[in-house]
């Protein structure tokens, strides 16, 4: 356990239960919990901070998977398959993170934060459609290579190198190529992600760079979020997340800014 103070392991573990929250309802939650992490942590490496997400992340993604999958339309054979494709290619990026520094990684979030809050902002509606047939109609099989050579193979790479944004991008890639619902297509990127954070946190503890009694009391809030999350998802939809979403992206982008801008 790094040297913290009370106040600090507290607002990490109510960063993590609304990380895993958000996590569970629209993805993204490690643009929360991430910056979150180095902002509390300055002087733990940044590879170990990874490693510290990841092992948090994979607790509550799973919770919020089995949740999705118990009322969720979801084709489990071909989540798989994209979930091994997307294991491989969070190992090959956590390979490469093992160099990064914060003073490389911060710039990179913020981009990434800017990104995700564009594409909020100019789709209104990201969030809020009905679900359909996604899960009934056949699927063609260049649509399926693509969706697990590109949305596994290379949202898996970017999960295991920087990470944040990783739930987003796979619901938006799994919507743009096998033109899933967002419901489905949520519930899909929960079992792909589950097995990127499980590829990178392999490679993260073969390093030996993860916190792990950190990691496990974090892990808890992360999880019980994440649960309430999924089952929000579920029941009301995630629409009345986009205004929360784009708040805490803001703020996170403000204050990584800031501390930037003072390195």
């Amino acid at each position: 356990m790094p040297d913290i103070t009370l106040t600090t392991l507290i607002l990490l573990c109510l960063a993590a239960a609304a990380a895993g929250w958000i996590d569970a309802v629209v993805g993204g939650g490690g643009l929360l919990l991430l910056p979150a992490l180095l902002l509390g942590l300055p002087h733990v490496p940044a590879a170990q901070v990874l490693g510290t997400n990841k092992a948090v992340a994979i607790v509550g993604t799973s919770g919020a998977a089995v949740t999705f999958l118990r009322k969720a339309p979801v084709r489990v054979g071909l989540a798989v398959r994209i979930g091994l494709m997307a294991l491989a290619g969070s190992m090959t990026g956590a390979f490469f993170a093992a160099g990064i520094s914060s003073e490389v990684l911060r710039p990179v979030i913020m981009v990434v934060l800017l990104g995700v809050a564009a594409f909020v902002l100019l789709r209104p509606s990201f969030g809020t459609a009905a679900a359909g047939d996604g899960t009934d109609r056949p699927v063609a099989r260049t649509r399926i290579i693509t969706a697990i050579v590109l949305v596994g193979g290379g949202i898996g790479f970017y999960d295991g190198l920087f990470g944040p944004g990783t739930g987003t991008f796979l619901v938006l890639g799994l919507t743009a190529v096998l033109h899933l619902d967002l419901v489905t297509a949520s519930a899909t990127a929960k079992i792909v992600n589950v097995c990127t954070n499980a590829g990178a946190l392999a490679m993260f503890a073969y390093q030996g760079t993860v916190l792990w009694q950190l990691a496990a009391v974090i892990a808890v809030f992360n999880l019980a979020g994440a649960m309430i999350g999924a089952r929000m998802a579920l029941s009301r939809g995630s629409g009345f997340v986009r205004a929360v979403l784009l708040t805490v992206v803001f703020s996170l982008v403000a204050k990584l800014g800031f501390d930037q801008w003072n390195a």
